[in-house]
């Protein structure tokens, strides 16, 4: 989803880890954009306007202007970024030319609404199997998300990707048989559990009685000797 927010990117001629921590003493992180047919540029960006946008309701399919003030204000999005794993800083991300006149992939999250019948009135369960699936569409048109409703599920049934109505430029690119949400009945569940808990106790009496058997061909040797 395109949004009407500008972050200013610096140009920056050299790279490598002294540059990245200058960058970050300095309250930037390093970034590199590319893309659109056009050669890559290394640019230092504000890490909290990155974040702001990553955290925000569209999160990385947000399209917003990148003004690096060599060249002139062009549409971009977050492809991939990095955090650090103690701090959960971001420290790098890599920044994507949108042409807004090209169909591109992206993935939009699915949110199940309602309350099943399944589960309201003969107590199932409502798994949730996925919870996004993959589109193709104009830039212009990327979704926020997509709703499901899930009101009329009764236990054993399901609802798949197929099932989400497609807009304007969209099109489905996740099978559409993908199950995003299905009811069980809760004791199909138990039921499953209670016969993994039994294989596991198993295997030990498996493993005795394979022992016994190998040491039985030594015992009929002693017998012929």
């Amino acid at each position: 989803m395109r949004k009407d927010i500008t972050i200013v990117a610096e140009p920056r001629s050299e790279r490598g880890k002294n540059e990245a921590r200058r960058l970050r003493v300095l309250g930037n992180i390093p970034a590199v954009v590319y893309g659109a047919g056009r050669d890559p540029m290394a640019v230092a960006v504000d890490p909290k306007q990155v974040n702001k946008i990553l955290r925000g309701s569209t999160g990385h399919n947000t399209i917003f202007n990148l003004d690096t003030r060599e060249d002139s204000t062009t549409p971009v999005m977050v492809v991939d970024w990095q955090h650090d794993p103690v701090r959960g800083k971001l420290l790098h991300v890599d920044l994507k030319r949108i042409d807004l006149t090209e169909r591109l992939r992206v993935k939009v999250p699915v949110h199940v609404i309602g309350e099943s019948k399944g589960v309201k009135i003969y107590g199932g369960l409502l798994e949730i199997i996925n919870r996004e699936i993959e589109i193709e569409c104009l830039p212009d048109e990327i979704p926020e998300d997509f709703k499901l409703d899930v009101t009329e599920l009764m236990i054993g049934q399901s609802v798949r990707s197929g099932e989400i109505k497609m807009d304007g430029s969209m099109t489905l690119i996740s099978p559409a048989d993908t199950v995003i949400a299905h009811v069980v009945s809760i004791r199909t569940t138990e039921a499953a559990a209670e016969d993994e808990t039994a294989a596991a106790t198993a295997e030990p009496e498996v493993i005795k009685k394979g022992k016994k058997e190998e040491a039985a061909p030594a015992a009929d040797e002693k017998k012929k000797k």
